[in-house]
């Protein structure tokens, strides 16, 4: 343990198998004041596992902000304190990114306790080569999906809920090419499984908790195998106006927007 006094400790958790935590992780929710939690009783069961007993509180995307203040407030003690999520790695899709620039802003102490995060297993498992990006969750927003994945070549890792698995290996499809990928199922879990194939695929078991590694694809944009008349439809039907989607065109072929105008009158 570190000799500093009131440091934040942003301490990975199990994704999975409890089993998956590292001694130090353990020693430092053993010794804090305070431990801030996603979830309160999700976290109990890791921390009764580990004999762990200290006040905990409730720490998420719903209440960071206003919980902010009270975690400083141990700070201005001198006291430590953890933040976890309810698996994995604090910050990575989860809480802790408004704290640690609050932390940043006043010159705090704080360090991360290492461990498991899932698109890290699960690139492991799938064998495929760096470079990689990680994307977390798809938008909502077909045009928000489109600008975040313009371009993207490299393997690529997407955390997918069941409810959206087939509608998102659609759209990814559609938008990246049928790519090969790798669907991890319950990572660490005693249900674990791994899936070896292509974006297009049928998934019959959509039951679980996903990761999907899309392996490296060419530098071609897939729309641009469409005629530059469906090209342009596809943008449209995703909201864009007529005028940004000629744009879009334009900058996926390398032409000029007049040209995508005339082939489209």
């Amino acid at each position: 343990m570190r000799d500093v006094k009131n440091m934040v400790y942003f301490v990975a958790t199990p994704i999975g198998n409890l089993g998956e935590i590292t001694y130090r992780a353990v020693e430092t929710l053993q010794n804090v004041s305070a431990i801030f939690c996603e979830d309160t009783r999700h976290s109990k069961i890791l921390l009764e596992r580990y004999g762990i007993s200290k006040p905990t509180f409730s720490y998420h995307k719903f209440n960071e902000s206003k919980q902010l203040r009270f975690v400083l407030s141990y700070c201005e003690r001198g006291e430590d304190v953890a933040v976890i999520s309810d698996a994995g790695m604090p910050c990575i899709n989860d809480p802790g990114n408004i704290l640690v620039n609050a932390l940043k802003e006043r010159d705090l102490p704080y360090t991360v306790i290492s461990g498991a995060s899932a698109f890290v297993n699960a690139f492991v498992l799938s064998g495929y080569q760096p470079p990689f990006t990680y994307y977390g969750f798809l938008p909502e927003k077909v045009s928000d999906r489109d600008k975040l994945l313009d371009g993207s070549v490299n393997a690529a890792i997407f955390y997918v809920s069941v409810h959206d698995l087939k509608e998102n290996m659609s759209y990814l499809c559609a938008r990246l090419g049928n790519r090969e990928c790798c669907l991890v199922k319950e990572l660490s879990k005693t249900h674990e499984k791994v899936y070896f194939g292509h974006l297009g695929d049928e998934i019959e078991d959509t039951k679980g908790e996903f990761v999907l590694v899309v392996n490296r694809g060419t530098t071609t944009n897939p729309l641009c195998e469409l005629t530059v008349r469906q090209h342009l439809a596809y943008y449209m039907e995703s909201g864009m106006s007529k005028s940004e989607a000629v744009k879009a065109v334009a900058k996926d072929r390398n032409l000029p927007k007049n040209e995508i105008y005339k082939q489209t009158l």
